[in-house]
């Protein structure tokens, strides 16, 4: 086993024990794929897809419980942004979304100018956790260039 495999393994099995999961042989298969590429955004069916490509045995269902277990433990979010299709975002921060439309695909909004202004009072015994905005994108029309 090469070095750096051994330190990207160790690397998962400590976020999975720091966020309180026991680090079964599939959850570290996956937190690697989810989390050996930097910051990104996926979805259920992309993760299962990947773990097909490089031969980690996983069901789909087993896909969607890991990243519903590692969303319930803090280490991914979840956004809501196309009708059933749910995404999971590796950075946990506080931040906004660009959703291109023509391609499926979530990105990052830069830091900067966001506000979110007259936000409602929460209900008795609520507080706001956090606000997130989306951004739908698409490409301009031919005609519209210019």
């Amino acid at each position: 086993m090469k070095p750096e495999m051994q330190h990207d393994e160790q690397t998962a099995k400590d976020r999975l024990r720091d966020a309180g999961l026991r680090p079964t042989r599939q959850r570290m298969a996956l937190a690697d794929l989810i989390y050996g590429s930097g910051n990104r955004h996926l979805s259920a069916e992309e993760l299962h897809e990947e773990a097909q490509q490089i031969g980690v045995p996983v069901s789909l269902a087993t896909v969607y419980n890991t990243l519903h277990q590692f969303t319930e433990s803090g280490i991914l979010r979840i956004l809501s942004i196309e009708g059933a299709k749910t995404y999971f975002d590796t950075n946990t921060s506080d931040h906004h979304h660009y959703f291109i439309e023509d391609e499926n695909r979530v990105i990052d909004i830069p830091e900067g100018p966001v506000a979110v202004q007259n936000l409602p009072k929460p209900p008795e015994g609520m507080e706001i956790a956090n606000v997130d905005i989306v951004v739908r994108l698409r490409r301009k029309k031919a005609a519209d260039r210019g």
